[in-house]
C-alpha cells in the first residue's frame, strides 16, 4: 500500500484520551479513535475538544487514524461583522 491510498475524512473532536488519543466524531456519523500525526507532535500542535480535524484513515482499519489537520477559526475572519 502506497502512502497515498489513504481516506480522508473531517469530524469533530469528542473526547481526549490519554497518550494523544482522541475520540472523533467523523461528519458521517460514525465514531474512530485517532491519534495525532508524527509532524503535529513534534511541532506540538494541540487539539483540543470540539474542534474540527481532519483525519485519515487506511482502507484496511476504519476504527482507526490519524489527525493530520486542526481547522481553527482565528479570531477576526468573521465574514458577517459589519
Amino acid at each position: 500500500m502506497a502512502k497515498d491510498d489513504v481516506i480522508v475524512f473531517s469530524g469533530t473532536v469528542e473526547d481526549k484520551l490519554p497518550n494523544t488519543m482522541f475520540r472523533v466524531k467523523l461528519d458521517n456519523g460514525h465514531e474512530i479513535l485517532a491519534t495525532v500525526c508524527g509532524k503535529m507532535r513534534k511541532l506540538r500542535i494541540w487539539v483540543n475538544v470540539g474542534e474540527r480535524v481532519r483525519v485519515e484513515m487506511t482502507p484496511y482499519d476504519l476504527d482507526k487514524g490519524r489527525i493530520t489537520f486542526v481547522e481553527r477559526t482565528r479570531p477576526g475572519t468573521d465574514t458577517a461583522s459589519n
